[in-house]
């Protein structure tokens, strides 16, 4: 059984993969002090709790959190007796290309996002990823990462917002029902939403318009359904889109663990 880990900036995912499906999705703040013990009494007790009782036995690891690897490790070793595989090492062989420039590290969650749509749609994609930073990966025809854009996150650019002018209060995300505001929270609400939805169309715009060819549009992440209701902003949207590129590239690995 498959333990697939997806470790961002703010949340960490933890999925059992029996080979065809996901048996569950686990969620947790990501904290890189958490140890492998307190690791394992929270998979445990969570999986206790929906009635799952399986043996884990390979697992694969991605992290934009470097400093957390280590701890996943220790529970690998120390409580499923693996060793887990980890995108972004030397050992970790991907299934696409990566054309970026010489020396550039390219995030993990991003990689495996390409594989992922590659995997589910073909290529010439534009992975739109709202997390802690809202990211656009392109994808070429032949499953290739070819490069992206990044800009800031929603919650950060409402949390840097909030701490920068001291009246304005924390708000939360939603679609108002006007674009002109008539209270402060609309108006904040507003110029979020509407902005993000401005940022993702003008972005997918010009990337299409630079690479001079139809590109299908991926929409992951948890607010990227609420933006969808602003405009056709996405083609389709995947919710488990970096659990389903985990899956492939452990797949793909398999023959060399």
């Amino acid at each position: 059984m498959l333990l697939a880990i997806d470790c961002g900036n703010t949340n960490t995912v933890f999925s059992i993969w029996d080979g065809e499906k996901f048996l569950c999705t686990l969620r947790t703040s990501t904290e890189h002090q958490r140890t492998a013990d307190q690791y394992y009494v929270w998979l445990s007790t969570l999986l206790a709790h929906h009635k799952i009782d399986v043996k884990i036995d390979a697992v694969i690891i991605s992290t934009t959190v470097p400093r957390v690897v280590f701890n996943l490790r220790v529970l690998c070793a120390r409580y499923f007796d693996c060793r887990p595989l980890v995108v972004g090492k030397p050992d970790c062989k991907l299934p696409v290309d990566v054309r970026v420039d010489a020396g550039t590290q390219v995030g993990p969650d991003r990689l495996v996002n390409t594989v992922a749509g590659h995997d589910l749609h073909g290529g010439d994609l534009i992975v739109v990823d709202f997390g802690t930073a809202t990211t656009f990966d392109v994808v070429a025809a032949d499953g290739a990462y070819v490069g992206g854009v990044i800009a800031p996150g929603v919650n950060l650019s409402l949390e840097a917002l909030h701490q920068a002018a001291a009246a304005l209060p924390h708000v939360d995300v939603t679609m108002p029902e006007r674009v002109v505001g008539t209270n402060t929270v609309a108006c904040m609400q507003s110029g979020v939403f509407w902005g993000y939805v401005g940022l993702v169309d003008g972005i997918v715009s010009r990337i299409k318009e630079e690479r001079a060819r139809p590109m299908k549009v991926i929409g992951t992440g948890g607010l990227a359904p609420l933006f969808q209701q602003g405009g056709p902003l996405f083609d389709v949207f995947e919710d488990d889109l970096t659990m389903h590129g985990l899956t492939v590239i452990h797949d793909f690995n398999k023959d060399e663990i």
